[in-house]
């Protein structure tokens, strides 16, 4: 592999160019990949990447060049720069930061790196024997992956950032099947820094083919309009997608319906409701100390009691729009400009105990997990990975996996409980612009929708 490029020759490549900004991002990782399907292993491998990418702001107008051969990176400068002055004609709008020098070591518990990949698939076997001893299974899938990453960030304002971040996932799902029936049931799950998780999954693999099966026999839910109570799995997922991304700052700049619609200051839910998203927020899949324009990242406050009082920026949709930069422009790697995403995105807890938020339901649905949705503007339809109704304030009978669709306004004027138990998903990844998956957090505590559309099929 090539070695990586010293610091004096970046800041050298980076020197004399008639440009308004300039940056570049050098990376480095190192990817252990299992897969199976069903009873046979798929997929089982190491790969190694070193790459890195220029971004070159003029008048207005980017230039983006990636590479894999980091010879000559004053080229790749010129080129890059080249291309933004071919295209500007306007003016360049950048929110200042501050200029950093830091060097970012890895958050770490139990390194995956220093387990073998034997064992790791060890460990796999285990799981996939689990699922297929189970009665009534017909094929299954298991994931396993670990990313070591390292990613050296310089400009021309003078920041030179040398940050490495090591994060592992898990997903299993299982199958069943009986008479042309098919049910699925499963999860994903992730840490940053530690593969000691994995390790810890045979019972919640278990609990997963047997739920599959249970499925068989369950009930379809009569569809309706219902009390719904969300798990802190499928409510963090809510939080994400049908809120998360309408806070992302380039999809309200670039949209004008949305600009009516996401102003400061305006009311969308109670005032016992309060969204954050923050890469500050630490030891989580979405949290760092630098997004990658080297923007310190910090705790933002999208919805505070109710109100719409903040969004999601990089330093040029926080320039144009007038506000300050947030830390959220990532890129999946080198290979792609950064982009506005989300970190980890959470409701905040609440005072009330699940106990008495089912308390007074006669009739509801209590809805777990994820299985998918999709999500379209303000509308949004997501498929619950697990179901229950609620009757006389209990948890009753298991349903059939029930769909949940809405206008998220509405339905986030409708929170009417927010639960004490703030739960965070790990086990997901964000896609946006080709850009997929990125590690994001997403979490909630139980709450409490007061009028739901919910159907079973």
């Amino acid at each position: 592999m090539q070695q990586p490029i010293a610091r004096e020759e970046i800041e050298a490549a980076l020197r004399g160019h008639t440009a308004d900004y300039v940056e570049v991002r050098i990376e480095e990782n190192a990817a252990t990949r299992i897969a199976y399907r069903g009873r046979d292993l798929e997929d089982i491998g190491r790969t190694t990447n070193l790459g890195g990418n220029v971004r070159a702001l003029y008048r207005g107008a980017w230039g983006f060049v990636s590479f894999n051969d980091l010879s000559d990176l004053r080229s790749k400068v010129e080129a890059a720069v080249s291309q933004a002055r071919v295209a500007g004609t306007e003016r360049s709008q950048l929110a200042p930061v501050p200029a950093v020098v830091d060097v970012v070591t890895p958050f770490i518990q139990k390194d995956p790196r220093g387990v073998p990949l034997a064992d790791k698939k060890r460990v796999l076997d285990e799981y996939n024997d689990l699922i297929w001893t189970t009665p009534k299974i017909q094929t299954s899938v298991i994931g396993y992956a670990d990313t070591w990453k390292s990613v050296i960030f310089a400009s021309t304002e003078g920041s030179y950032l040398d940050q490495s971040k090591v994060d592992v996932t898990l997903r299993v799902s299982a199958v069943a099947r009986h008479d042309g029936d098919v049910q699925q049931a499963g999860f994903s799950v992730g840490r940053l820094g530690d593969y000691g998780f994995v390790e810890q999954q045979h019972q919640a693999v278990q609990e997963a083919a047997n739920r599959a099966v249970e499925l068989l026999s369950a009930p379809a839910v009569q569809g309706g309009e219902y009390v719904v109570v969300l798990d802190p799995i499928l409510a963090g997922v809510f939080c994400h997608e049908a809120f998360g991304h309408l806070s992302e700052s380039d999809f309200v700049y670039e949209n004008p319906r949305m600009r009516e619609i996401m102003v400061l200051g305006k009311r969308f839910g109670p005032a016992i409701l309060n969204i954050v998203d923050g890469a500050a927020v630490p030891g989580l899949r979405g949290s760092f100390r630098y997004d990658d324009e080297g923007t310190p990242t910090r705790r933002s406050d999208l919805i505070r009691e109710g109100v719409l009082v903040g969004r999601l920026h990089s330093r040029e949709t926080a320039g144009k729009m007038g506000e300050q930069p947030t830390g959220n422009a990532r890129a999946i790697d080198y290979r792609f400009p950064p982009i506005v995403r989300m970190t980890n995105t959470f409701i905040e807890p609440g005072t009330t105990s699940f106990a008495d938020m089912i308390a007074d339901i006669q009739e509801g649905v209590y809805a777990r997990n994820w299985y998918g949705g999709q999500t379209s503007m303000e509308m949004f339809t997501f498929s619950a990975g697990e179901a229950y109704m609620i009757r006389n304030g209990k948890v009753a009978e298991m349903l059939r996996p029930v769909v949940l669709t809405g206008n998220v306004f509405d339905t986030l004027q409708r929170v009417d409980a927010i639960g004490n138990d703030l739960d965070m998903n790990q086990g997901g990844g964000c896609g946006k612009h080709g850009q997929s998956p990125l590690p994001v957090s997403n979490g909630s505590p139980h709450i409490r929708i007061s009028r739901c559309l919910v159907g079973g099929r």
